[in-house]
């Protein structure tokens, strides 16, 4: 599929139907591509049974799993998704409840009592997501019926909240075309394909998660195997059981997996590469990991409000520069002055971006975004030189 055809989260269910897209590795699962597509129109019909219309906020409260990704895409076609961390106090879901004008909430069926106490006390709506033995997902006590139209590529499909260094969370719209160009400038990056293999480490409420490792290879046609959560004594049992090509996770959980591996697994054998975001980790970690796992390790560089992935290390024959967040990917890089200016090689300033996956502004929040898009480009906050 090229990208020209991806404009909606919608198109990248369109692969070959009988292709694995998911697997759930504690029950077992394998789902194809058709099946995934009918669950998530089947949730978005229900969605839309429910009162769910083209911009209500649908706020999402599920561990990682099937559920999680049926529950975000079905969001995301009736509505807009907004994920939360399941972890949170009550205190930080009713802000985000109220913040986000969320019109539902979805969570698990048992549990979830903080989350459902500020539902009840925003006198928001909660459906309970269940999930058969077989790996049928559905809202539990919807009515059947509902219709859904297509969702546009300029419609809002995703709502993130980004703290930055001070202030209240700023609330980032990402369009379906943000997050369909984002997906395919992943995908090229590490050519992803049908082939390959990736496992979920990292949480899906995060766009880390939800872009860099599910959406980038369920555009390409793979296989995203989702545990879960992240256990570093369960992880290489799961590579050698799947055959996983290539996962993306944070430094901690790098360092976890480091930490418990003496020597080269056997396990190793099928990865493609391992990739890192979300924060920097040292040149002597990168070349420990590269020396014992023997395959590339490639630090990328993303943020939220340009829906993940700016810039990353590209793989071999290419080079791979350790202690830098490597080349531009599909998008506009510059390096900008306080005054705005655009300085040269080797002088440091603020990193700027433009393309295609950055988003338009933040919701209601003219003072942000007057400080941060000069001339059509995002200021990103953070520092850095060319």
């Amino acid at each position: 599929m090229t990208l020209k055809s991806v404009e909606t989260l919608l198109d990248v269910l369109h692969f070959a139907d009988s292709h694995t897209a998911v697997i759930v590795p504690e029950l077992n699962i394998c789902l194809t591509y058709d099946s995934l597509r009918q669950q998530v129109l089947a949730m978005a019909k229900a969605l839309s049974a429910a009162g769910i219309r083209r911009g209500d906020a649908v706020a999402i409260a599920l561990p990682n799993g099937l559920p999680a990704i049926v529950s975000f895409l079905a969001a995301s076609i009736a509505g807009t998704a907004a994920p939360l961390n399941p972890a949170y106090p009550y205190e930080e879901f009713h802000f985000f409840l109220g913040d986000t004008d969320a019109r539902v909430l979805l969570c698990p069926a048992v549990g979830s009592e903080f989350v459902r106490t500020a539902a009840k006390d925003r006198k928001i709506p909660v459906f309970s997501v269940e999930m058969t033995e077989q790996g049928n997902v559905h809202l539990a006590g919807v009515p059947p019926g509902g219709s859904v139209l297509a969702p546009t590529a300029d419609d809002v499909a995703l709502i993130l909240h980004t703290s930055g260094s001070t202030g209240r969370p700023k609330r980032v719209p990402l369009r379906h075309f943000n997050l369909a160009v984002s997906s395919a400038n992943i995908a090229n990056t590490y050519a992803l394909s049908e082939e390959d293999v990736s496992l979920c480490i990292m949480p899906l409420f995060h766009i880390h998660g939800l872009i860099g490792s599910a959406m980038s290879t369920l555009l390409s046609g793979g296989t995203l195997v989702i545990p879960t959560k992240f256990n570093a004594l369960s992880f290489w049992r799961m590579v050698r059981e799947y055959h996983v090509t290539w996962y993306s996770g944070v430094p901690t959980m790098h360092q976890l997996v480091l930490a418990r591996t003496h020597q080269k697994p056997p396990e190793a054998d099928s990865l493609r590469f391992i990739r890192s975001c979300s924060a920097p980790l040292s040149e002597e970690l990168i070349h420990k990991i590269e020396d014992l796992f023997g395959v590339p390790f490639v630090e990328a560089y993303g943020m939220t409000e340009a829906s993940h992935q700016m810039t990353s290390n590209p793989l071999p024959p290419r080079h791979r520069k350790a202690g830098s967040v490597g080349v531009g990917t599909g998008l506009r890089i510059s390096i900008m002055d306080k005054e705005g200016n655009h300085l040269g090689v080797n002088q440091r300033g603020e990193v700027a971006i433009q393309g295609a996956n950055v988003f338009r502004g933040y919701e209601n929040n003219p003072e942000a975004n007057a400080r941060a898009f000069v001339d059509g480009w995002f200021r990103t906050g953070d520092e850095g030189y060319l």
